[in-house]
């Protein structure tokens, strides 16, 4: 596989964590209902809601946050044939550290650590992105 389009495996990786993440917060948010802990009603507009499905429901809008740099910075480096080995390496980072921070969100939630995982995505994107600038600006 050429490293060009093997840049789109974390992307895949990425967004089936999205779509995962969506099936724990349904399983969450109906586990609730069934328990007593919410009414089916109150998530019509959750302002209230239960610990257990309000930090997968977190970890959930983390998904559409972060990450959509993820997306269009590979695209555009995919489209400027800048997927590179290194571009490849930064990827999987930030897919790892997305992958461990949403199951550290809605397991644990440990702060500190959540923290430390989320930082080094941030680094991950940044680098991506600053790759792409030199690419583009060498050409």
């Amino acid at each position: 596989m050429p490293v060009s389009t093997a840049i789109f495996w974390p992307v895949i990786v990425q967004v089936f964590l999205t779509f995962a993440i969506y099936l724990l917060m349904m399983k969450r948010r109906f586990g609730a209902v069934r328990s007593g802990m919410a009414k089916a009603h109150d998530y019509k507009i959750p302002i209230i809601e239960p610990a257990p499905s309000a930090t997968v429901a977190r970890s959930l809008i983390n998904q559409f946050e972060l990450p959509v740099l993820f997306y269009v910075v590979c695209i555009a480096l995919y489209v400027t044939a800048g997927a590179g080995m290194p571009v490849l390496v930064l990827a999987w980072i930030f897919v790892v550290s997305r992958l461990l921070h949403a199951f550290v969100h809605v397991t644990s939630n440990r702060l500190m650590f959540r923290q430390r995982l989320f930082s080094v995505g941030v680094i991950a994107v940044v680098a991506l992105w600053t790759l792409f600038a030199v690419h583009i600006a060498l050409q």
